[in-house]
Formats: structure tokens, C-alpha cells, sequence
């Protein structure tokens, strides 16, 4: 039977570099990475399972991955994290993803090495072969967020097609019938989701025109560049209303309408969704749809000392909670 020393002197490597491809793939570089994995499948090399078992450490210590720490979304999330494992005497080592899949990967190796007791993880990618091989190991981990609700996983996030639904009721109810949606689809599930539920709410309504309007990020940036947009247009020609996928898209709307002579909400109104802090101190107090983003973070905290209680054959393969979001109506819509 094959060794990895034999596996390492077929790839001409180091016995650690055939390690890391097995268990931190990210560290090796992807030519040498293929040719140890050449080498295994020439030798027919099966590692020892009992070898590669995830061993947590004694110190009650919890990991937190979140994929982009720029966003107040996730800050949020990561302050109810810290103050649930605060409450239970834990403690919690946070890495930040930057939107980077291969950071991402990185700073999962990481919390594996520093032998936390599980991992919370709003991913990048939630289909990415890391995250399969961590459960594989046997790493105990919970989803928040960004994650579909049909996977085989513990997760927490906040009912999103509601969200949409809540965000264009509010905005038939005000009268509007001309009605954009701003925001990135093609990239983000959650955008999708959230424009299916505002959809939903137009259902029979032949009397409402909606339009979408491309966003190429979540950013303050990109709802200025969209503002920018509508200024070149008639106001004949602009919508009477904006639903926007974050209130980051939603504030920076605002702000470029209103520097463009635009005034909010009388002749364009704008719902956000996040009710982030800044929402309700912007020029116009945001109408916004509040998720409630401590209680994702505290949930997650919870979910996984359930599951680090259960003896690991009776932990259901899923366990999938929904929060539900609100609507908080403010001077902007």
C-alpha cells in the first residue's frame, strides 16, 4: 500500500507538501498541487481517515468567516456573534473574506489549524469544494446568510422573497405605479430572491410598470452611478419609486438624486433593505426593510453549541431557521 512519502517522491515534493494538498489545499499553488494529486491517483494513495478527523481543541472558542467586513450588513452580524459568545463565556476569532474565495479559503485553514470548536461562516461561495471537504472532516459549521435554503446544512438567514413582498406593498400603498428595482440579480442570489418576493406583490396589478435597473454592486458607489442614470432622463421618463436590494444601492441613490436637484420622495421615493444605522440619519430618513442582523449572528451562535451538544450521530443533516424581516417606514418613501 502506498505511503505519502512514496506520493511525495513520485511528485517530487515534501511529505508536508502532499499534506497540505490533502488538508489546505489553498497553501499550495495550483501546478504543484496538480502533480501531487497526479501522483495519488497513479498510486492509488487513500489517506487515513482517523488521520484527517477535525480534532477540536479543549478552549470553548468559536470561528467566524464572513465574506466581506466592508459591508455594515456583516459588521452587524458579527457584533450579535461576539456578544452571544460573550453571554456563554466563548470566545470567537473572526476572519474577513474581502469577497475573495481563495481568502476565504485561507482563513478557513486557519481556524482549522487554530483548532477552534466549530465554525460560523457567511461564505463567499456557498458551493465551494473547501467548504465540502470541511464537512467531510467532520468540522462543525453553520451557514448565516448567504446560503440557499434547499442545502443540506445548519444556516440562519432572514426570509428575503418577504422582504421584497414588504418593500413594493409599501410602495402600492403609497400610490406608486411606476416602480424601478435596483440592484444586481444576475450576481446574487439574495437579490434574486428579494426580487421575486417584489414581483410577487404585483401579481394581477396590470396597472403597475416595473423596471429593473442594473446595479453592478451592493455599494453607495453604484446607487450614485444609478442616480446619475435617471438625471439623464425626462422626468417623464424617470419611476416614481425605487426599491433598492440594500440600503448601501438606497442611500447612495439618494444622495445623487438629491445633488442632481432630484427631491426624495416627491418627485422619486426610495425603499431600502437592511435598516442599516446610517439609514435613519441620511438626509431623508430611509424607508427601508429592517433585517435583523444581530439576531442572525447571535442565532448562529446558538445553533452551533446545539449542535457541538449532540452526540455526532444524532445531528440532523439539516436544520434551516428563518428570521423574518420588517418594514420601517421613515421620510423617504
Amino acid at each position: 500500500m502506498a505511503t505519502i512519502k512514496d506520493v511525495a517522491a513520485l511528485a517530487g515534493v515534501s511529505a508536508g507538501t502532499v499534506s497540505n494538498v490533502l488538508n489546505r489545499p489553498s497553501y499550495v499553488n495550483a501546478e504543484t498541487r496538480e502533480r501531487v494529486l497526479a501522483a495519488i491517483r497513479e498510486l492509488d494513495f487513500v489517506p487515513r481517515q482517523g488521520s484527517r478527523q477535525f480534532r477540536p481543541g479543549r478552549v470553548r472558542t468559536l470561528g467566524l468567516s464572513i465574506a466581506n467586513l466592508d459591508n455594515p450588513f456583516f459588521v452587524d452580524v458579527a457584533l450579535g456573534s461576539e456578544e452571544r459568545c460573550t453571554e456563554l463565556g466563548a470566545g470567537v476569532i473572526f476572519c474577513n473574506s474581502s469577497y475573495d474565495p481563495v481568502r476565504e479559503s485561507h482563513n478557513l485553514d486557519l481556524l482549522v489549524q487554530s483548532r477552534v470548536q466549530g465554525i460560523i461562516i457567511a461564505p463567499v461561495d456557498e458551493k465551494s469544494s473547501r467548504l465540502a471537504m470541511l464537512k467531510d472532516r467532520g468540522v462543525p459549521m453553520v451557514f448565516v446568510d448567504r446560503v440557499g435554503d434547499d442545502r443540506e446544512c445548519w444556516s440562519v438567514v432572514v426570509d428575503d422573497f418577504r422582504g421584497g413582498q414588504l418593500a413594493m406593498q409599501h410602495l402600492l400603498d403609497r400610490g406608486h405605479r411606476r416602480i424601478a428595482f435596483l440592484g444586481h440579480p444576475e450576481k446574487s442570489q439574495k437579490v434574486r430572491t428579494r426580487l421575486a418576493g417584489a414581483r410577487d406583490a404585483l401579481t394581477g396589478r396590470t396597472d403597475v410598470e416595473l423596471e429593473l435597473m442594473a446595479a453592478d454592486s451592493w455599494t453607495i458607489e453604484a446607487g450614485a452611478a444609478a442616480a446619475d442614470r435617471l438625471a439623464e432622463r425626462a422626468p417623464a421618463n424617470r419611476p416614481a419609486a425605487v426599491a433598492c436590494a440594500n440600503d448601501m444601492l438606497a442611500l447612495g441613490l439618494q444622495h445623487g438624486l438629491m445633488r442632481q436637484g432630484i427631491r426624495v420622495p416627491q418627485d422619486i421615493a426610495i425603499v431600502g433593505y437592511d435598516d442599516l444605522a446610517w439609514s435613519e440619519v441620511a438626509d431623508v430618513p430611509l424607508t427601508t426593510v429592517r433585517q435583523p442582523r444581530k439576531a442572525l449572528g447571535r442565532t448562529a451562535v446558538d445553533m452551533i453549541m446545539d449542535l457541538l451538544s449532540r452526540p455526532p450521530a444524532t445531528v440532523p443533516a439539516r436544520n434551516h431557521v428563518v428570521l423574518q424581516p420588517e418594514l420601517v417606514v421613515r421620510e423617504s418613501a
